[in-house]
């Protein structure tokens, strides 16, 4: 694979970096003395990076870092206070559009959480399709315990922990460990506190091997068949193989396996 010499960029307040080296993008939160809010601003640099991200052919996988020793304590809640009824719209409708462009750019992406994920930061674990965790790290939806519920992150959380688990986080406010985070089905793996980043990246090294357009047509065809009922699904998913099938790529790639060598991926 070709390595791309390390390109980084920040935003103005430096709440966000962006690197890209080796078709692995890393979209990191810098704020650590603030534990890593996702103000408005924040939100929006994300969504931005990650759309930037997802129009880049060379770019493979994503990884989301953070940081200091919180990955992010949740919405900034200087922000949220004494303000309008359209004002608190604009953050959750900002909060809206980067979880989704989280799962809809084409490339995967990978949270490396070292430390605590609460509320929206727990939301942007549960929506970010893997996640590698500190063995320290603990995730919670606490915003009933201040009288503003989780509704928002009820969103992500329920939909991979199940309604049970999600609902004794939402109700009690209490925080979970990394162990049963992955227990719950909240995050892949738990590593130790210094693996966490390496993990990620060697994650992300590995899908990198793939092709570009098999990646796209597997991560967009999970979401749209993952809430089908069966028969739906494999209906429509098995409309996605066959046309799959017919692509360069996959043809190239059944072809170098049955040839006993590397696929030569062409992204088409």
């Amino acid at each position: 694979m070709t390595q791309q010499a390390d390109t980084t960029d920040a935003t103005p307040r430096a709440t966000v970096a962006v690197s890209v080296a080796d078709a692995v993008a890393v979209v990191r939160l810098t704020e650590t003395e603030r534990r890593n809010p996702l103000s408005l601003e924040t939100m929006r640099s994300v969504t931005d990076a990650l759309r930037g991200i997802g129009a880049r052919p060379d770019v493979r996988a994503v990884v989301v870092e953070a940081t200091g020793p919180v990955f992010s304590a949740g919405h900034d809640l200087t922000e949220m206070v004494d303000r309008t009824l359209d004002d608190e719209r604009e953050i959750f409708q900002a909060c809206t559009e980067m979880m989704e462009t989280v799962q809809s750019i084409p490339q995967p992406v990978i949270a490396a959480v070292q430390g605590a994920a609460i509320a929206a930061g727990c939301q942007l674990v549960a929506t970010s399709d893997l996640a590698i965790a500190a063995d320290t790290a603990v995730f919670g939806t606490p915003g009933v315990k201040i009288g503003l519920f989780c509704s928002t992150p009820m969103v992500a959380v329920s939909r991979v922990v199940g309604r049970k688990r999600a609902l004794q986080m939402l109700l009690t406010g209490a925080t979970i460990d990394a162990a049963t985070a992955a227990d719950w089905g909240l995050i892949n793996e738990v590593v130790p506190p210094d693996h966490v980043v390496g993990r990620a990246h060697e994650l992300a090294r590995a899908i990198a091997q793939a092709s570009p357009l098999t990646l796209r047509v597997g991560k967009q065809a999970f979401y749209r068949q993952i809430d089908l009922p069966q028969s739906d699904a494999y209906a429509e998913m098995a409309e996605v193989m066959a046309t799959n099938a017919m692509t360069c790529d996959a043809q190239e790639g059944m072809t170098a396996f049955l040839e006993k060598r590397p696929p030569e991926w062409q992204g088409r």
